[in-house]
């Protein structure tokens, strides 16, 4: 069987920059276990698998050795790919059964925006393995639904964080979010998820389902700028809308080409 699979560049404008993600547009859905062995095959941090049902597509995350419950960069490459060869309206409707209705829309400036559902976070304290595994205290710790999310006081300690992974792979979450207030942007941050095969993810949409709750709140504001400050990096646009988050980026095409499965 072949598979046509497209590779993109998201939440940036250039090629070699940003978050890669694999896409594979199906009709009708795999063995779950050829899809992670896809997903592992791609070693990207995200492969995304999307089936069309009625006016929706059903879609689905694989990193190289799991399946996830939501990955934004993937569903915002994912969306790229389906604009550029699949549909002609400027709206996406996804769902997912792990995270539920899921939105992006194209804007004529080209920008993507996701609309997902907002983290619930709740503060708690700083386990003293996960402070070893960062190399430093944060000023404030909190749990969402699959990560931490650690604030700390400068953009210098984000930028100058060199963590244990093999430690930080104990951490009992998806993975770790470090975050602070920007110099040039609202906020900055850094992900962190070996428990799922990925070190450090370049730019990572969903954690900005916390981030901008947090930082909407922090900063006052409702509309924020925020960058990724992994050695690829990424630029994002939020917007907090309560129970929802709107997030946005660009994605640029790197690749068209067939798998033999």
């Amino acid at each position: 069987m072949k598979l046509k699979i497209y590779q993109i560049d998201a939440f940036t404008d250039k090629i070699f920059s940003g978050n890669p993600a694999a896409v594979c547009i199906l009709e009708y859905w795999l063995d779950d276990n050829l899809m992670r062995n896809i997903a592992a095959e791609n070693n990207l941090a995200e492969t995304a698998f999307a089936v069309r049902k009625e006016d929706k597509y059903e879609i689905r995350w694989f990193t190289p050795t799991v399946e996830v419950d939501l990955c934004g960069h993937a569903t915002l490459a994912t969306a790229f790919v389906l604009f550029m060869y699949f549909v002609s309206n400027d709206k996406i409707e996804f769902y997912s059964e792990r995270s539920g209705s899921l939105h992006v829309e194209r804007s004529q400036s080209g920008f993507l925006t996701l609309d997902f559902p907002t983290d619930e976070l709740n503060e708690v304290e700083a386990k003293d393995q996960l402070i070893s595994a960062l190399g430093r205290a944060p000023v404030k710790t909190f749990r969402g639904k699959t990560d931490y999310l650690l604030i700390y006081s400068s953009q210098k300690e984000i930028e100058d964080m060199e963590p244990d992974y093999r430690q930080l792979a104990k951490t009992d979450a998806r993975g770790v979010i470090v975050s602070a207030k920007g110099e040039e942007v609202d906020f900055v941050s850094r992900f962190f998820g070996p428990n799922t095969g990925i070190d450090e993810d370049p730019v990572t949409g969903s954690a900005h389902t916390s981030l901008t709750p947090y930082w909407s709140k922090e900063l006052g504001k409702t509309t924020l700028t925020a960058r990724q400050l992994s050695k690829r990096g990424g630029d994002l646009v939020c917007e907090y809308l309560g129970d929802r988050v709107k997030i946005s980026g660009h994605a640029v095409l790197y690749l068209v080409g067939e798998i033999e499965v």
